[in-house]
């Protein structure tokens, strides 16, 4: 009877594999998303400072 739990469960774990790697594929695939619109939000931020800077030295 022992056994047969043990087997059951180690076949359950060897099946829960695929599915542990399909989860990490859509977390890090989050992440990414997240870091390409916050890379890109900060870009438009940069570009703004960027341009006051040289307003206000072509303004002198």
């Amino acid at each position: 009877m022992l056994k047969q739990v043990r087997r059951t469960a180690q076949t359950l774990h060897e099946e829960e594999d695929g599915a542990a790697m399909t989860e990490y594929a859509i977390v890090v695939a989050g992440i990414a998303v997240v870091a390409i619109v916050a890379v890109q939000q900060l870009g438009q931020a940069i570009i703004g400072v960027f341009t006051d800077i040289v307003s206000a030295l072509t303004a002198v």
